[in-house]
């Protein structure tokens, strides 16, 4: 089987525009999370969320007419316009500029969303019921559909191998980087551009994570503080906006072209629950096959990895039992292990998430620094994993894990390590 390694990586999040950026600031404590902005939230009872900021490139922060033509931004919706900052930086940080046909059809792209053109949809559907459906715009289709991230992404570049999508909710984005890791081993491509977008913050997007009784709703005072995994005042999650993309490799291809290589995707796991569409059994047991099949894949032992990044989106229910479930997994080999949730700083990117998260976890390889679980001030739950309290840490890690579970029971499960 060929060895795939990660040779770029690019991201738009909340906490600003560009890998090394954000990672400074996530490893600061920083938070990413603020009121709503964008609509108005009066009848809302969630009122913040973790936002792209806007503004210019120079400072980290985004105009969509720096990065697209003018003409084109009002023809995709909002999650392929942040699908195509994010490549734009990992392509460019790759270095990998295919010029022969062969190389272009020897390149694919792989970028899922968990739900799309949300905004898009909605604002059509209001259009249609207000008599003006003969002036829908003819992108309206095109602009909301999940696979044209992928699309534009290639068309851009001119990347003519596998163009494909993954749309598994909140597994998403770990989903796609490891599809795409799998194309590259069994000799589909050479090269592929994946990763996860999302663009959900919006009225409707809102509305129905509330309507599920989702969302945090207690800290609308204080946004900062909202998102709280494993803390005994958590009430919900906090949405969150963006992108992550990766470029995947295969290894003697990245090595004669001189590429850096950040890591390995080093094993990756699947598995469904088969019990309920939002809520994960007692025990989590998809979680735990999730993760020793992304062991298995890999040879990794337990030992071998330690800094896990977790799902952990600040439910009541969800956070303890991924706990659980990584102590099962790991055995005597959670003691001492750290793992944290990234989502306390940014919210949760739904169909990014995963993306994102292997970004934080490759450079929490690179670096040797846990990322900090922010505002876990009193944990729910004991436990010897030690869950890098409000501060970063700096640790020997050769193997990092990252989790991600979606609604319908669908969980992933991937590894980096050290080349």
């Amino acid at each position: 089987m060929r060895r795939v390694v990660v040779t770029g990586m690019g991201m738009a999040c909340p906490l600003g525009l560009g890998v090394e950026h954000v990672w400074q600031r996530l490893i600061n404590a920083e938070s990413g999370i603020g009121a709503i902005q964008a609509f108005d939230t009066k009848d809302l009872p969630c009122k913040v969320a973790g936002q792209v900021p806007a503004g210019v490139k120079s400072e980290h922060r985004l105009d969509l007419s720096e990065w697209i033509p003018v003409k084109d931004i009002k023809k995709m919706d909002r999650f392929i316009h942040l699908a195509l900052v994010a490549a734009a930086e990992a392509v460019e940080d790759s270095g990998w500029a295919p010029e022969s046909d062969d190389e272009k059809c020897a390149t694919g792209v792989m970028i899922g969303s968990g739900i799309g053109g949300l905004q898009t949809i909605y604002d059509a559907s209001i259009q249609v019921h207000e008599g003006r459906a003969r002036r829908l715009s003819p992108f309206f289709i095109p602009s909301a559909l999940i696979n044209l991230a992928s699309g534009h992404v290639s068309i851009k570049y001119g990347f003519k191998g596998p163009n494909h999508s993954a749309v598994t909710a909140c597994a998403t984005g770990v989903h796609a980087v490891g599809d795409a890791a799998r194309l590259i081993m069994w000799g589909d491509a050479d090269v592929m551009v994946a990763g996860g977008a999302e663009a959900a913050v919006c009225e409707l997007g809102i509305a129905g994570f509330c309507a599920s009784r989702a969302l945090s709703t207690g800290f609308n005072d204080r946004p900062s503080k909202a998102s709280r995994p494993w803390d005994k005042d958590r009430d919900g999650f906090v949405m969150g906006e963006g992108a992550g993309v990766l470029v995947l490799e295969e290894y003697e291809h990245a090595r004669q072209r001189g590429a850096k290589i950040y890591a390995e995707v080093a094993g990756y796991g699947m598995s469904g629950d088969a019990y309920h569409i939002t809520a994960p059994a007692e025990g989590h047991d998809g979680a735990v096959r999730s993760m020793r099949a992304a062991l298995h894949n890999g040879r990794v032992a337990p030992e071998q990895i330690r800094y896990v990044n977790a799902h952990g989106t600040s439910t009541p229910l969800g956070d303890d039992l991924e706990l659980e479930a990584v102590e099962k997994v790991f055995g005597a080999a959670a003691n001492g292990l750290a793992m944290s949730s990234t989502k306390s700083a940014i919210g949760h990117l739904l169909g990014a998430a995963g993306a994102v998260e292997a970004v934080f976890s490759i450079l929490a390889v690179r670096d040797g620094v846990a990322p900090p679980t922010l505002n876990l001030e009193a944990p729910s739950r004991e436990s010897v994993i030690d869950r890098v309290a409000n501060t970063a840490q700096e640790r020997k890690i050769d193997c990092a894990l990252s989790n991600s579970f979606g609604f319908g029971g669908t969980n992933a499960s991937i590894i980096f390590r050290r080349v």
